[in-house]
C-alpha cells in the first residue's frame, strides 16, 4: 500500500484533508467517513462528519454534513477535479446506542443527509458500508486507485 516514507494524515472528528497521501479516521461510530475521489488526478479527500445539519454555524466545516460535501467538493475542484469525475465512498453511521423513536438515531441521519447532499450535487456514490450496530475506523489511499480499508471493532475488514 503506501510507501514506508509516506505518512498517513489522521483525521479527527469535524476535520478534512485534500490531496493524494493516505488518510485515516478512527472511531466513527453515528459519524460518517466520506472520501471524495478524482481518478484522473488520484487525488482525494476525507472528512469526519459528525452531525447532518449546521443549523448556521461556520466554526467547523467539517463537523456538519451540510458544510462539509460542499467545502470538500470546492476544495477538489480548485485543485482541477471535474466533479462529473468525482466519486464517493461512505462508512459510518451506526447506531450506538438503542434509542425511541427516529429522531435520536444520528447515524441514520447522517447517512441520510450525505446521500441528498451527493445527489444535489451530482456526486456518484461508488459503495458504502454504513448502519449497523458497530463502529468502524476508515483508511484512504488516493494515490492506490482510491482503495477505501475499513476496520470494524468486531475485528472484520474490507474494502470499498
Amino acid at each position: 500500500m503506501p510507501s514506508q516514507h509516506e505518512q498517513t494524515a489522521m483525521i479527527g472528528i469535524g476535520e478534512y484533508r485534500v490531496g493524494s497521501f493516505p488518510m485515516m479516521t478512527i472511531g466513527l461510530g453515528s459519524c460518517i467517513g466520506l472520501t471524495l475521489y478524482d481518478e484522473n488526478l488520484k487525488i482525494g479527500a476525507m472528512v469526519h462528519i459528525m452531525l447532518p445539519e449546521s443549523a448556521g454555524r461556520t466554526d467547523r466545516p467539517g463537523k456538519y454534513a451540510d458544510t462539509a460535501v460542499p467545502a470538500i467538493i470546492n476544495e477538489l475542484v480548485a485543485l482541477g477535479c471535474r466533479k462529473r469525475s468525482i466519486v464517493a465512498k461512505m462508512a459510518g453511521g451506526s447506531c450506538m446506542f438503542e434509542y425511541f423513536g427516529a429522531n435520536l438515531n444520528i447515524g441514520e441521519r447522517n447517512v441520510l443527509k450525505v446521500k441528498a447532499l451527493l445527489t444535489a450535487n451530482q456526486i456518484r456514490l461508488m459503495s458504502e458500508d454504513v448502519g449497523g450496530k458497530v463502529g468502524r475506523s476508515v483508511t484512504f489511499f488516493p494515490a492506490n486507485g482510491g482503495i477505501v480499508s475499513i476496520r470494524r471493532a468486531d475485528g472484520t475488514t474490507s474494502e470499498l
